[in-house]
């Protein structure tokens, strides 16, 4: 596969994993609404070939936004069209935010040896949400947002909770399942447990649940400047595929 292909692929299996609530497709872009909660779901992904007047489109686009008082929002890659956009918008006052590396790994010699016991729901379960929400200090307007977005994933969906002895929670994430690639979102471990391999073990879970369920491939999205989480991924193989960043106007 082409890097061009494999970037087009990625895009659009995490687009799938965390659904947009309204979504609009303008002349080869994607333009995402999730009434403001994460830049990934309220963003413009430019990743199909556009023929109209660039200028045109870029005003077009933030005036759906400003109808919606949300900051205007492109998602980025090498990908992109027309070829010149992130130049464009950085001479337009686009700021530039949040590189994140999107990073592979097959599974087919994946080992893990999964010490602390997981709780695994194959669907959205109250009791993983609250968790969840608790450890990433998400506000009750965006829960509403993001409980209607998570069940609005058709690919098949995991959650995970890993449990100490005393039935205390020391991690959580989630995984998208979708046609043979699976997605790892959200993985964090509770602020007092943390440089201990709880979201190392929690890992191991995850991707053998995806093997298990016949994924090949996992990835994942990680910020650059995210030193910890980077060290833990490459002890498990991931490799960095591409990159992608922001492009923002207030």
């Amino acid at each position: 596969m082409t890097e061009k292909k494999l970037i087009l692929k990625i895009e659009e299996l995490s687009m799938n994993a965390l659904p947009a609530i309204q979504t609009n497709i303008y002349d080869g872009w994607i333009v995402r609404f999730a009434d403001g909660y994460t830049k990934r779901a309220n963003s413009i992904n430019p990743i199909y070939f556009s023929t109209e007047d660039l200028n045109k489109k870029i005003e077009t686009t933030e005036q759906m936004y400003r109808e919606r008082n949300l900051k205007v929002v492109y998602k980025m890659t090498q990908q992109v069209s027309p070829d010149q956009l992130d130049r464009t918008l950085e001479k337009k006052g686009y700021f530039f935010d949040g590189l994140t590396s999107v990073q592979m790994l097959p599974l087919k010699d994946v080992e893990g040896e999964r010490k602390h016991h997981a709780i695994v729901y194959n669907h959205l379960h109250d009791d993983w949400f609250m968790h969840f929400c608790h450890l990433n200090h998400v506000g009750e307007k965006d829960q509403q947002t993001l409980k209607i977005m998570l069940r609005n994933i058709i690919a098949k969906t995991c959650y995970f909770l890993l449990s100490a002895d005393k039935n205390e929670i020391l991690a959580c994430g989630m995984c998208v399942l979708d046609r043979e690639y699976i997605g790892l979102f959200d993985i964090v471990t509770s602020e007092k447990y943390r440089n201990r391999g709880y979201g190392s073990n929690l890992i191991e879970h995850i991707l053998q649940w995806g093997k298990d369920h016949g994924a090949q491939y996992a990835y994942l999205q990680v910020m650059v400047n995210n030193a910890a989480a980077l060290n833990l991924y490459s002890k498990f193989g991931f490799k960095e595929i591409y990159r992608y960043w922001y492009r923002i106007k207030e």
